[in-house]
């Protein structure tokens, strides 16, 4: 068993946070008449990725009926569907669908983690859940030693990526880098944070966030590690 190995499995026993532990393990026994047959997985979920990656994709949390029921982030729901597959076009993945953990699915050059790492009610957690959880993300980032770039999909990641920069010891500036989908950041640190809309069915069915714009922003994260 690798460190990461060993590092994911402590983090899938964690119990910190007493209502989401409550929530993601009522979901789980409760599940949706779609996914009956399905065992849940019902824990903390962990980042999916190459541990070699240059490229950062930071999330919210597991939708109830997604990673809380797959184990994997971002998979099982459409959120992921969108996420998975603008990352197939812009070449960090093998696979556009993410269905569940055995699929195949394999990432190039990405690893994607969350600011929250259980499900929570009405898909939010409250500001003490995510300062608890960020010792996760934080941990993580010490094994992505080659990273340069971090895509933050919604604001709540975007500022959830700030404070995990500022807890790391890592200088922010202020006032703060401001959400927008598109927006770019060079922080004092030399990594480059990008902000999207999250690709949530809110977004995405209203047409706030579109594939081509989606698509933007990974080929716009390709080309900042891999010029020209």
């Amino acid at each position: 068993m690798t460190a990461l190995d060993r590092f994911e499995a402590r983090l899938t026993r964690c119990r910190l946070c007493p209502r989401l532990v409550e929530h993601r393990e009522r979901v789980a026994r409760e599940k949706v008449a779609r996914f009956r047959d399905w065992t849940y997985w019902g824990r903390p979920v962990p980042g999916f990725g190459d541990p070699r990656a240059r490229v950062l994709v930071v999330g919210l949390a597991p939708a109830a009926h997604g990673g809380n029921r797959t184990g994997r982030i971002f998979t099982g729901d459409e959120s992921g569907n969108w996420l998975y597959g603008a990352l197939y076009r812009a070449g960090f993945a093998n696979q556009p669908t993410s269905v569940d953990r055995d699929d195949g699915l394999r990432l190039c050059d990405a690893f994607i983690s969350a600011i929250a790492r259980c499900a929570p009610p009405a898909n939010r957690p409250t500001p003490t859940e995510i300062e608890t959880c960020r010792r996760y993300l934080i941990a993580e980032l010490g094994w992505l030693a080659r990273l340069r770039v971090v895509v933050a999909l919604g604001k709540i990641a975007h500022d959830g990526f700030l404070a995990v920069e500022r807890a790391r010891g890592q200088i922010v500036p202020r006032p703060a880098p401001p959400f927008g989908h598109g927006a770019e950041q060079r922080l004092p640190s030399g990594l480059v944070l990008l902000s999207s809309y999250h690709p949530s069915q809110q977004n995405t069915f209203t047409g706030k966030l579109t594939r081509p714009m989606l698509d933007r922003v990974f080929a716009r994260a390709r080309s900042l590690v891999e010029p020209g």
